[in-house]
């Protein structure tokens, strides 16, 4: 046990301590929700190396429930969410520790429908297995106390029913999900899952940095053939690691939907023209690299509380026919500050993104007393938002740079497609009849209806898209201005596009790709349970 490093694995270390050469039978490129399980896995028959970009959960005590805004915000260089911003102008952040976007998201666990795991192609029995190995590790039943009960109440007030009570299954009507943290508020992760491995055949750099795949020609298959990686340690010094020599070892690039096309265009897979702009030499012209990336779209309305409110995050969900989710979550308090953080925030963004920022955080002088009010006071109350499956609007990942610590150009044209922004209004239109529910009504302060709420939203600064007028009184405006991530973006990679099947990056041996870059659509409610399967 490397105590002096707080780790919990004996075979995770520091890049910095990785010789200058390495062989392995699998080399994993990213230790994330996905790398996690699929490099526990694979150990078991195999020699397995890991090399993930950020550093240890459990070095960290703070990850917990209680700083999950703050650990998803922070902007240190050590932090481990990475901030950036869209061509739409939301702010996002991807994920750079080990166990990936488990360590920073929400923490609600939801499995994917039996419906998309059909499309999918996946083996059910399988599929189930894999669920529940992971759950065995690090899924719990929340706690649920007043506020997620009465949007619980409020939902089936509102007709998403049936009431399916705690399930991990995706089922249309409201339901309990699982949860990542436990009964004390502590965070587990897929990092969790390393547990499974075989600890004399896996080891794991932290603060490794891939530069680049490594490709030579395979004569007999008549296409370039995946090697090897070059990375970069904490110091700056490269390192090289090689494949073994038995024809059926691969690389698997399990690096997120925003690290996986961008680590095959860094290689010289993906658009030819758009590599060779950047002085890339191309190893293949695969056009649809970067491609089909999505973002579901998520809708707030913040709701000030007279009553003190739990800290929770993610337990309740409506789940209706059309393909709506409808969630919540409570208690993280916004201080008179809180504007100006995120004007920080956005600054510090923008600057390393080359992004102009157009947002200002001042109210304008029509906005009503109590709103002014409400953003200069901590708040007690919580948030209750809508997003739905899909989305159908979908846009493209470019290089900004060479280097594989920038983040790349995305775009996700949220509500390009009519049928997004129709899905858009009509989770709305639950959120509101949840807020306006009998169940909820000891949480809202009679004096302010949801026009209020509605205006209140719009004077914060939520992103850096311009506001208009008619967003007060259109939801579809509404909808177009306000929309924030969720984080559940994925593409770029795409199952039957970029990779087959299998996962295999078509055109390329011994290449492979697994992570939520590879999905046509989200999984369930929410991904990581999907994402984590997957691994497995």
């Amino acid at each position: 046990m490397m105590c002096h490093a707080g780790e919990k694995y004996t075979f995770v270390r520091e890049a910095t301590s990785a010789p200058p050469i390495l062989s392995y039978d699998y080399i994993v490129i990213g230790g994330g929700t996905c790398g996690c399980p699929l490099a526990a896995t694979l150990s078991q028959g195999a020699r397995v190396l890991v090399l993930e970009r950020g550093g240890s959960p459990y070095t960290n005590k703070k990850i917990d429930l209680y700083n999950y805004v703050k650990n998803l915000v922070d902007i240190s260089p050590t932090s481990f969410s990475q901030q950036f911003i869209s061509k739409d102008g939301v702010l996002n952040a991807r994920a750079r520790a080990l166990g990936g976007g488990s360590v920073v998201n929400a923490g609600f666990y939801s499995r994917a429908s039996s419906k998309y795991i059909m499309e999918a192609g996946w083996n059910e029995s399988l599929v189930e297995e894999s669920y529940e190995w992971v759950e065995k590790k690090v899924v719990f039943e929340p706690n649920v106390l007043q506020w997620q009960s009465a949007v619980r109440d409020g939902l089936l007030e509102a007709g998403v029913l049936p009431y399916n009570g705690f399930t991990y299954d995706n089922l249309h009507g409201t339901k309990i999900g699982g949860t990542i943290f436990d009964t004390e508020g502590n965070r587990h992760t897929a990092a969790d899952l390393l547990e499974y491995a075989d600890p004399r055949r896996i080891s794991v750099y932290l603060h490794a940095t891939v530069h680049k795949i490594l490709f030579k020609y395979n004569i007999e298959k008549r296409r370039p053939q995946a090697y090897g990686v070059i990375f970069k340690d904490a110091f700056g010094v490269m390192h090289g690691a090689y494949l073994s020599a038995n024809g059926k070892n691969e690389i698997i690039l399990s690096a997120g939907a925003i690290g996986s096309p961008q680590m095959l265009m860094l290689s010289g897979i993906g658009p030819a023209n758009h590599l060779e702009a950047h002085g890339i030499k191309v190893v293949l012209d695969h056009p649809l690299v970067g491609q089909g990336m999505a973002d579901n779209p998520l809708n707030v309305l913040l709701v000030p509380s007279p009553l003190p409110v739990e800290v929770s995050l993610i337990q309740t969900v409506g789940i209706t026919e059309s393909g709506n989710f409808i969630e919540a979550c409570s208690g993280f308090n916004l201080g008179h500050s809180w504007a100006e953080r995120l004007q920080g925030i956005f600054e510090f963004v923008s600057n390393q993104s080359v992004q102009a920022s157009t947002l200002s955080t001042k109210p304008k002088d029509s906005v009503a007393d109590i709103i002014r009010s409400l953003t200069n006071l901590t708040l007690n109350g919580g948030l209750v938002f809508e997003k739905f499956e899909g989305p159908r609007s979908s846009g493209n990942l470019e290089l900004i740079t060479t280097n594989p610590n920038d983040n790349p150009s995305v775009i996700f044209n949220y509500f390009q497609d009519p049928e997004d922004l129709r899905k858009c209004v009509e989770g709305m239109k639950i959120v509101i009849d949840v807020i306006n529910s009998k169940a909820f009504s000891k949480f809202r302060y009679p004096n302010m209806p949801v026009q209020v709420l509605i205006d209140l939203m719009l004077h914060l600064p939520l992103n850096l898209r311009p506001k208009h007028v008619t967003a007060a009184f259109s939801l579809e405006q509404y909808c177009i201005d306000t929309v924030l991530t969720i984080y559940h973006y994925h593409g770029g990679c795409q199952s039957g596009k970029v990779v087959d099947h299998n996962y295999k990056v078509i055109g390329v041996e011994a290449l492979r790709v697994i992570d939520g870059s590879t999905f046509l659509a989200s999984p369930g409610t929410n991904p990581q349970a999907t994402v984590m399967m997957l691994g497995r």
